[in-house]
């Protein structure tokens, strides 16, 4: 039987990550080969020719999964009966500001669509928050949203998982599908902590421990940990611009592994509400390793934390905190 079209709303859309993404929503990346989906695509009154441009090559393209675009600067119209919600759109911080300044602007944004969407996105509908600071906005969306279930709303910490993966199959010189289970914990930010103590490579005698294989626990504990949360950094001293590609491709795994599911013995990471896992401040927005497994996701659990690590993950739940502090005293100021 046919599959019903599932409407996605992308928000940000004529940016460069909403570029780069759409195309792979409708080529049915994020939802598989068989599953027809109609985009709504948001984005400010002042680039409403540029998304008028991204759509004319989305038709031009001629997806076959893609039976339907709407195109709109109005907030309520994008969000009307969408079924999964990604949330690119937001004001860029820019040279000179601070991240107060960014959060000033930021969250009366984040307030508007979770009222939008809370009025007329679908009951069950699915949010993935992209737009920095990425955990903070989740959380912004989740208190303005009050209907919409806190397990359906999300942030992206897909993207440094998988620059972890990355890091990783370089330096074992394996392919990247060999590695799997490494974690990001905490905030999509510089506190973030890649955690490769749990990851494992596939060699030709099975399975082994990435800090074995290393043999170099300087790397694993220093190194690797800095070269994922700086490499955004190093993409815009390169191209002079932040990560898109990458970020939309993150964005497309997040989304496919929340609903079809993840692989047996393998885990991701998505920031998500805190249940009070391993220590964590519960109801902030934090990254933890999830399975998923029919359209809901789970947080491992038992995993042993070091000494070394429980300092980096508390390091992490406090700076959320006070960005989560900070968030509702500009709230107030709205």
């Amino acid at each position: 039987m046919p599959k019903d079209a599932v409407r996605i709303l992308v928000t940000g859309a004529a940016g460069q990550i909403g570029y780069a993404l759409a195309p792979m929503i409708a080529r049915g990346i994020m939802l598989g080969p068989d599953q027809p989906v109609i985009l709504h695509l948001l984005d400010i009154q002042p680039v409403a020719g540029s998304l008028k441009g991204v759509r004319m090559e989305l038709i031009d393209a001629a997806f076959p999964l893609l039976q339907g675009i709407l195109a709109t600067t109005d907030v309520n119209e994008a969000c009307k009966g969408v079924n999964i919600a990604v949330m690119i759109g937001g004001f860029p911080c820019k040279e000179g500001m601070e991240r107060r300044d960014v959060m000033h602007k930021n969250v009366p944004i984040f307030k508007a669509q979770a009222s939008a969407l809370e009025q007329h996105a679908a009951p069950d509908c699915k949010i993935l928050v992209v737009a920095n600071p990425a955990n903070t906005n989740a959380l912004i969306l989740k208190e303005f949203a009050p209907s919409i279930p806190v397990k359906n709303i999300t942030c992206l910490t897909r993207l440094d998982h998988n620059r972890a993966l990355s890091h990783i199959s370089e330096r074992l010189n394996v392919d990247v599908r060999d590695v799997k289970n490494v974690n990001i914990w905490g905030n999509h930010s510089s506190t973030q902590y890649p955690d490769a103590n749990y990851a494992t490579a596939a060699t030709d005698s099975g399975e082994k421990s990435v800090r074995e294989l290393v043999a170099d626990d300087h790397w694993i504990d220093s190194e690797y940990i800095n070269s994922v949360r700086e490499r955004g950094s190093e993409i815009i001293k390169a191209r002079k611009l932040s990560s898109a590609l990458s970020a939309a491709s993150a964005a497309c795994d997040h989304v496919h592994d929340w609903i079809i599911g993840t692989a047996k013995g393998t885990w991701v990471s998505m920031g998500v509400s805190s249940d009070g896992s391993y220590g964590i401040q519960p109801d902030i927005i934090y990254s933890f390793p999830v399975t998923c497994q029919k359209g809901e996701w789970s947080i491992v659990q038992g995993l042993k934390i070091n000494e070394f690590s429980r300092e980096k993950m508390d390091t992490s739940m406090k700076e959320l905190t006070r960005e989560g502090s900070l968030a509702y005293s500009c709230l107030n100021q709205t």
